[in-house]
Protein backbone atom coordinates (compact mmCIF):
# COMPACT_ATOMS: atom_id res chain seq x y z
CA UNK A 1 0.00 0.00 0.00
CA UNK A 2 3.02 2.30 0.31
CA UNK A 3 2.86 3.15 -3.39
CA UNK A 4 -0.84 4.04 -3.07
CA UNK A 5 -0.15 6.29 -0.09
CA UNK A 6 2.72 8.07 -1.83
CA UNK A 7 0.52 8.76 -4.87
CA UNK A 8 -2.50 9.82 -2.74
CA UNK A 9 -4.56 6.91 -4.04
CA UNK A 10 -5.36 6.04 -0.44
CA UNK A 11 -5.60 8.45 2.48
CA UNK A 12 -5.33 11.43 0.14
CA UNK A 13 -6.71 14.92 0.85
CA UNK A 14 -6.87 14.42 4.62
CA UNK A 15 -6.76 17.31 7.11
CA UNK A 16 -3.59 17.67 9.22
CA UNK A 17 -4.19 18.04 12.96
CA UNK A 18 -1.16 19.45 14.79
CA UNK A 19 -2.47 22.18 17.13
CA UNK A 20 -2.14 21.01 20.77
CA UNK A 21 -5.68 22.10 21.70
CA UNK A 22 -7.19 20.11 18.80
CA UNK A 23 -5.12 17.04 19.70
CA UNK A 24 -6.34 17.40 23.29
CA UNK A 25 -9.98 17.60 22.17
CA UNK A 26 -9.50 14.54 19.96
CA UNK A 27 -8.05 12.67 22.95
CA UNK A 28 -11.10 13.51 25.04
CA UNK A 29 -13.26 11.97 22.33
CA UNK A 30 -11.08 8.85 22.28
CA UNK A 31 -11.37 8.57 26.07
CA UNK A 32 -15.15 8.91 25.85
CA UNK A 33 -15.14 6.03 23.36
CA UNK A 34 -13.15 3.96 25.86
CA UNK A 35 -10.01 4.09 23.72
CA UNK A 36 -6.43 4.99 24.71
CA UNK A 37 -5.41 8.57 24.06
CA UNK A 38 -3.00 9.12 21.21
CA UNK A 39 0.61 9.99 21.94
CA UNK A 40 1.01 11.48 18.48
CA UNK A 41 1.62 15.20 18.25
CA UNK A 42 0.21 15.37 14.73
CA UNK A 43 -1.98 13.20 12.54
CA UNK A 44 -4.51 13.46 9.70
CA UNK A 45 -8.29 12.99 9.73
CA UNK A 46 -11.07 12.45 7.20
CA UNK A 47 -14.64 13.79 7.23
CA UNK A 48 -15.64 11.50 10.11
CA UNK A 49 -12.48 12.13 12.12
CA UNK A 50 -10.89 8.80 11.20
CA UNK A 51 -7.08 8.97 11.26
CA UNK A 52 -4.89 6.38 9.51
CA UNK A 53 -2.00 7.32 11.83
CA UNK A 54 -4.07 6.72 14.97
CA UNK A 55 -5.45 3.50 13.48
CA UNK A 56 -1.86 2.33 13.02
CA UNK A 57 -0.92 3.45 16.55
CA UNK A 58 -3.86 1.56 18.06
CA UNK A 59 -3.36 -1.42 15.77
CA UNK A 60 -7.06 -1.21 14.90
CA UNK A 61 -8.34 0.19 11.61
CA UNK A 62 -11.88 -0.28 12.98
CA UNK A 63 -11.37 1.94 16.03
CA UNK A 64 -14.21 4.25 14.95
CA UNK A 65 -16.27 1.35 13.58
CA UNK A 66 -15.83 -1.51 16.07
CA UNK A 67 -18.86 -3.62 15.12
CA UNK A 68 -19.39 -2.44 11.56
CA UNK A 69 -22.43 -0.40 12.68
CA UNK A 70 -23.08 2.70 14.82
CA UNK A 71 -20.17 4.53 13.27
CA UNK A 72 -18.33 6.91 15.60
CA UNK A 73 -17.29 10.39 14.47
CA UNK A 74 -15.16 13.27 15.74
CA UNK A 75 -15.66 16.79 14.35
CA UNK A 76 -12.82 19.19 15.22
CA UNK A 77 -13.56 21.80 12.55
CA UNK A 78 -16.22 22.66 9.94
CA UNK A 79 -13.48 22.13 7.33
CA UNK A 80 -14.03 18.38 7.64
CA UNK A 81 -17.23 18.71 5.59
CA UNK A 82 -15.16 18.95 2.40
CA UNK A 83 -12.97 15.92 3.13
CA UNK A 84 -13.43 12.38 1.80
CA UNK A 85 -14.40 9.41 3.94
CA UNK A 86 -11.54 6.94 3.64
CA UNK A 87 -12.76 4.11 5.84
CA UNK A 88 -16.37 2.99 6.24
CA UNK A 89 -18.64 -0.05 6.27
CA UNK A 90 -21.54 1.73 4.54
CA UNK A 91 -21.53 3.53 1.20
CA UNK A 92 -23.76 6.34 2.51
CA UNK A 93 -21.63 7.34 5.52
CA UNK A 94 -20.32 10.34 3.60
CA UNK A 95 -23.84 11.30 2.54
CA UNK A 96 -25.12 11.13 6.12
CA UNK A 97 -22.20 13.24 7.35
CA UNK A 98 -22.93 15.81 4.62
CA UNK A 99 -26.56 15.95 5.78
CA UNK A 100 -25.45 16.40 9.39
CA UNK A 101 -23.13 19.28 8.48
CA UNK A 102 -25.75 20.85 6.24
CA UNK A 103 -28.57 20.49 8.76
CA UNK A 104 -26.56 21.84 11.72
CA UNK A 105 -24.20 24.29 10.06
CA UNK A 106 -24.58 27.11 12.60
CA UNK A 107 -24.17 24.80 15.58
CA UNK A 108 -21.10 23.07 14.12
CA UNK A 109 -19.41 26.40 13.40
CA UNK A 110 -20.28 27.82 16.83
CA UNK A 111 -19.28 24.80 18.91
CA UNK A 112 -16.00 24.03 17.15
CA UNK A 113 -14.66 27.50 17.97
CA UNK A 114 -14.12 26.30 21.55
CA UNK A 115 -14.94 22.59 21.50
CA UNK A 116 -15.16 19.39 19.46
CA UNK A 117 -18.25 17.38 18.59
CA UNK A 118 -18.18 13.61 18.74
CA UNK A 119 -20.57 10.71 19.04
CA UNK A 120 -22.16 7.90 17.07
CA UNK A 121 -24.35 7.51 14.02
CA UNK A 122 -26.80 5.30 15.87
CA UNK A 123 -28.59 2.51 14.03
CA UNK A 124 -31.30 0.23 15.46
CA UNK A 125 -28.90 -2.74 15.68
CA UNK A 126 -25.69 -3.27 17.67
CA UNK A 127 -24.20 -5.79 15.27
CA UNK A 128 -24.96 -7.28 11.88
CA UNK A 129 -25.58 -11.02 11.97
CA UNK A 130 -27.72 -11.32 8.85
CA UNK A 131 -29.51 -9.50 6.06
CA UNK A 132 -32.44 -8.77 8.40
CA UNK A 133 -30.22 -6.52 10.52
CA UNK A 134 -29.34 -4.45 7.46
CA UNK A 135 -32.98 -4.26 6.33
CA UNK A 136 -34.00 -2.92 9.74
CA UNK A 137 -31.84 0.18 9.24
CA UNK A 138 -34.24 2.65 7.65
CA UNK A 139 -33.04 5.74 9.51
CA UNK A 140 -30.17 6.79 11.75
CA UNK A 141 -29.84 9.20 14.67
CA UNK A 142 -26.73 11.22 15.43
CA UNK A 143 -25.95 10.99 19.16
CA UNK A 144 -23.77 14.05 19.74
CA UNK A 145 -21.53 15.01 22.66
CA UNK A 146 -18.76 17.56 23.08
CA UNK A 147 -15.22 17.27 24.39
CA UNK A 148 -15.40 20.34 26.67
CA UNK A 149 -19.07 19.72 27.52
CA UNK A 150 -20.06 22.83 25.59
CA UNK A 151 -23.35 21.21 24.62
CA UNK A 152 -24.13 20.35 28.23
CA UNK A 153 -23.29 23.86 29.37
CA UNK A 154 -25.44 25.40 26.62
CA UNK A 155 -28.36 23.15 27.61
CA UNK A 156 -27.90 24.09 31.27
CA UNK A 157 -27.83 27.80 30.41
CA UNK A 158 -30.96 27.40 28.29
CA UNK A 159 -32.74 25.82 31.25
CA UNK A 160 -31.67 28.63 33.59
CA UNK A 161 -32.81 31.27 31.09
CA UNK A 162 -36.22 29.60 30.87
CA UNK A 163 -36.39 29.43 34.67
CA UNK A 164 -35.51 33.12 34.95
CA UNK A 165 -38.28 34.02 32.49
CA UNK A 166 -40.95 31.95 34.21
CA UNK A 167 -40.04 32.46 37.89
CA UNK A 168 -41.21 35.57 39.77
CA UNK A 169 -38.23 35.59 42.11
CA UNK A 170 -35.58 34.21 39.80
CA UNK A 171 -33.87 37.58 39.42
CA UNK A 172 -33.23 37.54 43.22
CA UNK A 173 -31.43 34.16 43.08
CA UNK A 174 -27.79 35.30 43.15
CA UNK A 175 -26.46 31.74 42.90
CA UNK A 176 -28.45 31.12 39.73
CA UNK A 177 -27.53 34.48 38.20
CA UNK A 178 -23.83 33.97 38.93
CA UNK A 179 -24.01 30.51 37.35
CA UNK A 180 -25.65 32.01 34.26
CA UNK A 181 -22.86 34.58 33.96
CA UNK A 182 -20.25 31.86 34.41
CA UNK A 183 -21.83 29.69 31.71
CA UNK A 184 -22.32 32.63 29.32
CA UNK A 185 -18.60 33.42 29.55
CA UNK A 186 -17.92 29.97 28.05
CA UNK A 187 -20.85 29.55 25.66
CA UNK A 188 -21.48 33.12 24.60
CA UNK A 189 -25.00 34.41 24.03
CA UNK A 190 -26.99 31.28 23.20
CA UNK A 191 -29.82 33.47 21.90
CA UNK A 192 -27.54 34.46 19.02
CA UNK A 193 -25.34 31.34 18.68
CA UNK A 194 -27.08 28.01 18.12
CA UNK A 195 -24.80 25.62 20.01
CA UNK A 196 -26.97 22.52 20.10
CA UNK A 197 -27.45 20.59 16.82
CA UNK A 198 -31.17 20.11 16.25
CA UNK A 199 -31.32 18.03 13.05
CA UNK A 200 -30.14 14.60 14.16
CA UNK A 201 -32.36 12.03 12.42
CA UNK A 202 -31.78 11.16 8.76
CA UNK A 203 -33.20 8.49 6.41
CA UNK A 204 -31.05 5.48 5.50
CA UNK A 205 -32.12 4.84 1.90
CA UNK A 206 -30.39 2.76 -0.79
CA UNK A 207 -26.85 1.77 0.15
CA UNK A 208 -24.03 -0.78 0.06
CA UNK A 209 -22.83 -2.48 3.23
CA UNK A 210 -19.44 -4.15 3.58
CA UNK A 211 -20.89 -7.29 5.20
CA UNK A 212 -21.09 -10.87 3.91
CA UNK A 213 -18.93 -10.00 0.92
CA UNK A 214 -20.92 -6.84 0.16
CA UNK A 215 -24.68 -6.26 0.24
CA UNK A 216 -26.51 -3.83 -2.06
CA UNK A 217 -29.90 -2.63 -0.84
CA UNK A 218 -32.07 -0.64 -3.24
CA UNK A 219 -35.23 0.93 -1.84
CA UNK A 220 -38.08 1.96 -4.13
CA UNK A 221 -41.48 3.39 -3.17
CA UNK A 222 -43.10 0.04 -2.36
CA UNK A 223 -40.38 -2.56 -2.71
CA UNK A 224 -36.85 -3.30 -1.51
CA UNK A 225 -34.31 -5.25 -3.55
CA UNK A 226 -31.27 -6.97 -2.04
CA UNK A 227 -28.34 -7.98 -4.24
CA UNK A 228 -25.60 -10.03 -2.58
CA UNK A 229 -24.08 -13.49 -2.28
CA UNK A 230 -26.88 -16.03 -1.91
CA UNK A 231 -24.95 -17.62 0.97
CA UNK A 232 -25.35 -14.50 3.13
CA UNK A 233 -27.34 -15.32 6.29
CA UNK A 234 -30.99 -14.38 5.86
CA UNK A 235 -30.88 -14.36 2.04
CA UNK A 236 -34.45 -14.97 0.78
CA UNK A 237 -35.57 -15.61 4.38
CA UNK A 238 -35.74 -12.09 5.78
CA UNK A 239 -39.08 -10.42 4.91
CA UNK A 240 -39.65 -12.46 1.72
CA UNK A 241 -43.15 -10.94 1.39
CA UNK A 242 -41.73 -7.45 0.78
CA UNK A 243 -38.11 -7.95 -0.27
CA UNK A 244 -36.83 -9.23 -3.61
CA UNK A 245 -33.50 -11.08 -3.55
CA UNK A 246 -30.99 -11.40 -6.39
CA UNK A 247 -27.77 -13.40 -6.21
CA UNK A 248 -24.87 -11.16 -7.19
CA UNK A 249 -23.75 -13.80 -9.70
CA UNK A 250 -27.11 -13.67 -11.50
CA UNK A 251 -26.23 -11.00 -14.07
CA UNK A 252 -29.41 -11.60 -16.07
CA UNK A 253 -31.71 -10.76 -13.15
CA UNK A 254 -29.54 -7.81 -12.08
CA UNK A 255 -29.77 -6.40 -15.60
CA UNK A 256 -33.53 -6.95 -15.64
CA UNK A 257 -34.03 -5.22 -12.29
CA UNK A 258 -31.79 -2.22 -13.00
CA UNK A 259 -33.24 -1.65 -16.48
CA UNK A 260 -36.89 -2.07 -15.44
CA UNK A 261 -36.41 0.28 -12.48
CA UNK A 262 -34.91 2.82 -14.91
CA UNK A 263 -31.56 2.88 -13.17
CA UNK A 264 -29.54 1.64 -16.14
CA UNK A 265 -28.46 3.67 -19.15
CA UNK A 266 -28.51 1.26 -22.10
CA UNK A 267 -25.85 1.60 -24.81
CA UNK A 268 -26.79 4.28 -27.31
CA UNK A 269 -24.53 6.18 -29.69
CA UNK A 270 -25.59 9.48 -28.12
CA UNK A 271 -23.49 8.78 -25.02
CA UNK A 272 -21.29 5.79 -25.93
CA UNK A 273 -19.37 7.50 -28.72
CA UNK A 274 -18.56 10.87 -27.07
CA UNK A 275 -17.73 9.18 -23.76
CA UNK A 276 -15.29 6.63 -25.17
CA UNK A 277 -16.73 4.19 -22.61
CA UNK A 278 -16.39 1.07 -24.79
CA UNK A 279 -12.86 2.07 -25.85
CA UNK A 280 -11.91 2.48 -22.19
CA UNK A 281 -13.41 -0.89 -21.26
CA UNK A 282 -11.60 -2.60 -24.15
CA UNK A 283 -8.24 -1.16 -23.05
CA UNK A 284 -8.90 -2.30 -19.48
CA UNK A 285 -9.80 -5.80 -20.71
CA UNK A 286 -6.51 -6.15 -22.63
CA UNK A 287 -4.46 -4.83 -19.71
CA UNK A 288 -6.09 -7.38 -17.41
CA UNK A 289 -5.55 -10.20 -19.89
CA UNK A 290 -1.84 -9.34 -20.17
CA UNK A 291 -1.62 -9.26 -16.37
CA UNK A 292 -3.09 -12.74 -16.07
CA UNK A 293 -1.22 -14.24 -19.03
CA UNK A 294 2.20 -12.81 -18.19
CA UNK A 295 2.42 -11.18 -14.72
CA UNK A 296 6.06 -10.24 -15.27
CA UNK A 297 5.31 -7.83 -18.14
CA UNK A 298 6.04 -4.22 -17.22
CA UNK A 299 3.20 -2.36 -18.93
CA UNK A 300 4.60 0.96 -17.74
CA UNK A 301 7.49 0.53 -20.18
CA UNK A 302 5.43 -0.43 -23.23
CA UNK A 303 4.02 1.59 -26.12
CA UNK A 304 1.21 1.13 -28.63
CA UNK A 305 3.41 -0.77 -31.09
CA UNK A 306 4.40 -3.25 -28.37
CA UNK A 307 0.74 -3.65 -27.42
CA UNK A 308 -0.36 -4.30 -31.01
CA UNK A 309 2.42 -6.85 -31.40
CA UNK A 310 1.37 -8.63 -28.19
CA UNK A 311 -2.26 -8.71 -29.31
CA UNK A 312 -1.28 -10.14 -32.71
CA UNK A 313 0.83 -12.87 -31.12
CA UNK A 314 -1.88 -13.72 -28.62
CA UNK A 315 -4.92 -13.42 -30.90
CA UNK A 316 -6.15 -16.92 -30.03
CA UNK A 317 -5.97 -16.13 -26.30
CA UNK A 318 -7.87 -12.87 -26.84
CA UNK A 319 -10.54 -14.67 -28.89
CA UNK A 320 -10.89 -17.41 -26.28
CA UNK A 321 -11.23 -14.94 -23.39
CA UNK A 322 -13.73 -13.02 -25.50
CA UNK A 323 -14.23 -9.68 -23.75
CA UNK A 324 -12.10 -7.55 -26.10
CA UNK A 325 -13.68 -8.91 -29.33
CA UNK A 326 -17.12 -8.50 -27.75
CA UNK A 327 -16.47 -4.83 -26.97
CA UNK A 328 -15.05 -4.23 -30.46
CA UNK A 329 -18.20 -5.72 -32.00
CA UNK A 330 -20.37 -3.55 -29.73
CA UNK A 331 -18.50 -0.46 -30.96
CA UNK A 332 -19.15 -1.44 -34.58
CA UNK A 333 -22.83 -2.07 -33.88
CA UNK A 334 -23.26 1.30 -32.16
CA UNK A 335 -21.47 3.06 -35.03
CA UNK A 336 -23.70 1.45 -37.66
CA UNK A 337 -27.10 1.26 -35.91
CA UNK A 338 -26.82 3.74 -33.02
CA UNK A 339 -27.47 1.09 -30.38
CA UNK A 340 -26.77 -2.48 -29.24
CA UNK A 341 -29.49 -5.13 -29.43
CA UNK A 342 -29.26 -6.25 -25.80
CA UNK A 343 -31.50 -9.29 -26.23
CA UNK A 344 -28.80 -10.77 -28.48
CA UNK A 345 -26.03 -10.18 -25.92
CA UNK A 346 -24.97 -12.89 -23.49
CA UNK A 347 -26.47 -12.27 -20.04
CA UNK A 348 -23.08 -12.16 -18.33
CA UNK A 349 -21.87 -9.38 -20.67
CA UNK A 350 -24.83 -7.02 -20.91
CA UNK A 351 -23.86 -5.02 -17.85
CA UNK A 352 -20.38 -4.34 -19.30
CA UNK A 353 -22.06 -2.09 -21.87
CA UNK A 354 -24.08 -0.03 -19.42
CA UNK A 355 -23.66 2.71 -16.84
CA UNK A 356 -25.98 4.23 -14.26
CA UNK A 357 -28.55 6.76 -15.41
CA UNK A 358 -26.63 9.95 -14.51
CA UNK A 359 -29.71 11.71 -13.14
CA UNK A 360 -30.80 8.85 -10.86
CA UNK A 361 -30.37 9.44 -7.09
CA UNK A 362 -28.68 6.03 -6.81
CA UNK A 363 -26.15 6.76 -9.56
CA UNK A 364 -23.06 6.21 -7.37
CA UNK A 365 -24.46 3.03 -5.85
CA UNK A 366 -25.44 1.62 -9.26
CA UNK A 367 -22.00 2.35 -10.68
CA UNK A 368 -20.44 0.70 -7.63
CA UNK A 369 -22.39 -2.47 -8.41
CA UNK A 370 -21.48 -2.32 -12.12
CA UNK A 371 -17.81 -1.77 -11.26
CA UNK A 372 -17.82 -4.78 -8.93
CA UNK A 373 -19.26 -6.90 -11.74
CA UNK A 374 -16.50 -5.78 -14.16
CA UNK A 375 -13.37 -6.36 -12.02
CA UNK A 376 -11.01 -6.01 -14.99
CA UNK A 377 -11.81 -2.26 -15.16
CA UNK A 378 -9.65 -1.03 -12.28
CA UNK A 379 -10.39 2.63 -13.07
CA UNK A 380 -14.13 2.16 -12.49
CA UNK A 381 -13.41 0.13 -9.37
CA UNK A 382 -11.19 2.87 -7.98
CA UNK A 383 -13.79 5.55 -8.67
CA UNK A 384 -16.83 3.72 -7.29
CA UNK A 385 -15.68 0.64 -5.36
CA UNK A 386 -12.52 1.52 -3.48
CA UNK A 387 -12.79 -1.38 -1.05
CA UNK A 388 -12.96 -3.80 -3.97
CA UNK A 389 -10.11 -2.00 -5.72
CA UNK A 390 -7.81 -2.24 -2.70
CA UNK A 391 -8.60 -5.94 -2.30
CA UNK A 392 -7.79 -6.59 -5.98
CA UNK A 393 -4.65 -4.43 -5.81
CA UNK A 394 -3.20 -6.71 -3.13
CA UNK A 395 -3.26 -9.56 -5.65
CA UNK A 396 -1.51 -7.66 -8.45
CA UNK A 397 2.15 -8.17 -9.30
CA UNK A 398 4.55 -5.34 -8.50
CA UNK A 399 4.86 -4.43 -12.18
CA UNK A 400 1.09 -4.29 -12.61
CA UNK A 401 0.72 -2.21 -9.46
CA UNK A 402 3.11 0.31 -11.00
CA UNK A 403 0.99 0.35 -14.16
CA UNK A 404 -2.26 0.79 -12.22
CA UNK A 405 -0.89 3.71 -10.23
CA UNK A 406 0.48 5.31 -13.39
CA UNK A 407 -2.85 5.01 -15.25
CA UNK A 408 -4.90 6.34 -12.33
CA UNK A 409 -2.48 9.24 -11.89
CA UNK A 410 -2.75 10.24 -15.54
CA UNK A 411 -6.45 9.59 -16.11
CA UNK A 412 -8.30 10.14 -12.82
CA UNK A 413 -6.25 12.11 -10.33
CA UNK A 414 -5.26 14.56 -13.05
CA UNK A 415 -8.88 15.73 -13.35
CA UNK A 416 -11.44 13.70 -11.40
CA UNK A 417 -14.51 15.70 -12.37
CA UNK A 418 -13.65 15.61 -16.09
CA UNK A 419 -13.17 11.84 -16.16
CA UNK A 420 -16.37 11.20 -14.18
CA UNK A 421 -18.30 13.48 -16.51
CA UNK A 422 -16.90 11.92 -19.68
CA UNK A 423 -17.03 8.21 -18.85
CA UNK A 424 -20.02 8.08 -16.51
CA UNK A 425 -21.97 11.28 -17.24
CA UNK A 426 -21.71 12.40 -13.61
CA UNK A 427 -21.73 16.12 -12.99
CA UNK A 428 -21.24 18.17 -9.84
CA UNK A 429 -19.01 17.91 -6.81
CA UNK A 430 -18.57 14.63 -4.99
CA UNK A 431 -15.09 13.63 -3.99
CA UNK A 432 -15.97 10.73 -1.72
CA UNK A 433 -14.83 8.35 -4.45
Amino acid sequence: MKRLVENELIYGRLLPVAEPHLVARYNKALSAFGLPETKLEKFRIDMTGFSPEIAEELGDVQYLDPNGVNRRFVVLTPEQENLPVVHTQFSNTAGLMHEFFDGNRRAVHAVTIKDALFGEIEEPVDQVTGVEDLLSIDQVRFRVMSAENMLGKAAELRGLVDRLKTSRDGWRDDVMLNRMVELARETGDIRQNALVPDRLVFPHTSYWANHFGGVFIFRDDRTTTVICDSHAPGFRRSRPWEVSYIDIRDHARIFEYLSKSERLQLPRASWVEPSGFFVHRAEMAIDDLIRRADPSVDLAGTDRIWLQTWMHRNSSLIAEEGIYPFLQEAMREVASTGQVKMREVRADRRLMLCRAVPEHPDQWLINRLLARLAPFDFVSRFVFDKQGFYEAYEGYSESYRTHVVDVLGKTYLNNKAALRARLYGLEGYQDDA
